[in-house]
């Protein structure tokens, strides 16, 4: 297959305001329900007018409290309907917002708000609350802290949510509403709109300085080849200190529909039920667990699921290759669509249209299990530097294994060395107070440098193939990309997670966690002992089983490329150990300096009979 080094939809882009179009979904949907929550096995909604209101209130509060247009202010939380009324209210009142991760330590959250200069720091929780006191200390600035949650007794300096919105009412009195809607309008495209701190695989967070207009005019791209209207609903769990999901709320918002919150990342199947959504964004992650979920099946009904599944990719080779399906094949598709598949359907709520995906590279074996199944998963890709959104799959352009065309406005040119360049209106005005990193990712002519490696194939869709740091290079010389050696054992029900390694090494290597609910009910058929997973990771016939499940599937690499050693993993990796960024990348430093004792055993020449270890050998 051919691939070319430029592309571009040059479709023109109109610039805008998020305040625009804040106000004018207002104006059209009034009364309709824009955000839902969770309460007591019961869903409470927030019409756009009553949105409108509360984030009149925060624009008065943040006027209140001194916080001029330009100052930053920052949003410590878990997605909840808090977090979108202060978003608006301090779009309106033309001051930057910082979005800190939950998940973050206290030193974390206070790098973050030093860097940022944050004069107010909004707090979900008595936790999140503890950690912006905490990194309080530290700042220079002077810091207000506001608690959603509301608690008692609170310490100096804390303000709660409903004594806020109260000081905001005042103000609105005082002030008058229509003076206040007349300050938000004089915004320009060209203003900051928020900051957004990278999740830092290397080094620190960079602040990332995304425009009125990068958001804008990423969401009017979006929508001019994503169907949405008003009746649609969605779920939205990610963390909305990601613009991945940020950006896809004001996707949604901006068309009438309804957004429900869920409650945690624990309960997505649960919340995915009761909201029954249309459409929902997601992460590669999510759908590798859905998928493994299904077809890790035993006895008669796993059988069932393996021969839907060999019958679904049957007719998805066809239809994705533009041809129609025999009659035979059709039969026994409609026959494992009712056995299996519609049950998927129903997994999800029964009223879904499609998935979008993003934030990572989805392997296209599970993509293509998915579409067999009648669930389209729309591939895109983007960075935070770019709003994010560059390119995507469509209904009317869809093909696995790649993350679609440009959207309008969008360039795309393919560097000497692989590495994807981008120019368009989506990406970023720059790094905060970080100018050589500003001009070091951004050219004179406004070419983005993306750090991803990719291609575009004849049809004039992106391939991404690895992260430009993330390449290993051998020993021997040889470069190897670890996503695609990876997402091969994403179908394997043996496997949850998986890192190369082989950077300077003579070999590659992989460290494993196993897939811990199918690794102990093998072990128990088996008569081993399941009851600690140190000990089971260690029994050698374990070790044995990994071998045979994991190293078959590296059978059509090149040699350079066959991992021959793999490091068994008790714990998973997470966000919460360090291991994953917020955004579910791997931090591969933490994964070195965290398991070095078990990789310098894969590597030690000591150990070159055994092909199999555990961490605690």
């Amino acid at each position: 297959m051919g691939t070319r080094d430029y592309l571009a939809n040059p479709t023109p882009v109109p610039a805008g305001t998020l305040v625009q179009l804040f106000f004018d979904t207002v104006n059209r949907f009034g009364e309709k329900v824009a955000y839902q929550t969770i309460r007591d096995g019961e869903l409470l909604g927030f019409s756009y007018r009553e949105i409108l209101s509360r984030a009149m209130s925060v624009a008065g509060g943040l006027h209140a409290l001194g916080i001029a247009p330009g100052e930053r202010v920052a949003i410590l939380s878990e997605n909840r309907a808090e977090w979108s009324q202060t978003d608006w209210g301090a779009l309106l009142a033309q001051v930057p917002d910082v979005p800190i991760y939950s998940t973050l330590t206290a030193p974390q959250v206070a790098f973050i708000l030093r860097d940022s200069g944050a004069r107010v720091v909004f707090a979900s929780t008595e936790e999140q609350m503890e950690k912006a006191l905490a990194a309080r200390e530290s700042c220079p600035q002077d810091l207000r802290v506001v608690v959603f949650d509301p608690l008692p007794d609170l310490p100096e300096g804390v303000m709660g949510w409903e004594e806020f919105l109260s000081l905001g009412k005042e103000t609105l009195a005082h002030i008058g509403e229509d003076d206040l809607r007349a300050r938000a309008e004089a915004v320009t495209p060209q203003d900051t709109a928020t900051i957004l701190y990278t999740s830092g695989t290397t080094g620190d967070p960079k602040g990332v300085i995304l425009t009125h207009n990068n958001l804008y005019a990423n969401l009017w791209a979006c929508l001019q080849i994503i169907p949405v209207h008003s009746a649609d609903s969605t779920l939205s769990f990610l963390p909305l200190s990601h613009v991945l999901q940020r950006t896809a709320d004001y996707f949604f918002f901006s068309e009438g529909c309804t957004i429900a919150y869920a409650r945690s990342l624990k309960t997505i199947a649960e919340d995915l039920l009761m909201v029954r959504p249309t459409k929902v964004v997601s992460v590669p992650r999510v759908y590798e667990k859905i998928y493994k979920k299904i077809t890790d099946q035993a006895g008669l009904k796993g059988t069932l699921v393996r021969w839907a599944q060999e019958v679904g990719e049957a007719w998805a080779e066809e239809r994705l290759a533009g041809r129609q399906p025999t009659r035979v094949l059709r039969g026994g598709y409609r026959m494992a669509h009712f056995l299996v598949f519609r049950k998927i359907h129903q997994s999800v709520g029964g009223r879904l249209e499609f998935f979008i995906s993003g934030g990572a590279p989805l392997a296209p074996e599970i993509n293509k299990f998915f579409y067999s199944a009648g669930i389209l998963i729309l591939e895109g890709y983007g960075l935070t530097e770019t709003s994010p959104v560059l390119t995507a799959n469509t209904l009317d352009d869809f093909q696995v294994g790649t993350v679609g065309a440009p959207i309008p406005g969008t360039e795309i040119r393919i560097a000497e060395d692989g590495e994807i360049l981008v120019r368009g209106p989506q990406v970023m005005q720059g790094y905060f107070n970080r100018p050589e990193d500003t001009a070091t990712a951004i050219s004179d002519d406004g070419w983005f440098a993306t750090g991803d490696i990719g291609e575009i194939d004849e049809r004039g869709h992106l391939r991404i193939t690895d992260r430009k740091k993330d390449i290993l290079v051998t020993a021997g010389g040889k470069n190897i990309a670890p996503q695609p050696i990876e997402s091969l054992l994403s179908k394997s029900p043996f496997v949850d997670q998986a890192v190369l390694l082989g950077e300077g090494r003579n070999f590659p290597a992989l460290l494993i966690v196993p897939a811990f609910e199918r690794l102990e009910a093998w072990a128990r058929d088996a008569g081993i002992s399941a009851s600690d997973r140190g000990e089971l990771l260690r029994d050698p016939r374990v070790q044995e089983r990994m071998g045979e499940e994991g190293f078959p599937w590296f059978r059509d690499l090149a040699v350079f490329e066959k991992p021959k050693k793999i490091g068994l993993i008790r714990d998973e990796f997470s966000i919460e150990a360090g291991v994953l960024t917020p955004s579910q990348k791997v931090r591969r430093r933490v994964v070195y300096k965290r398991y070095g004792d078990l990789i310098e055993r894969l590597y030690d020449p000591a150990n070159m009979e055994r092909s199999v270890f555990s961490e605690e050998d």
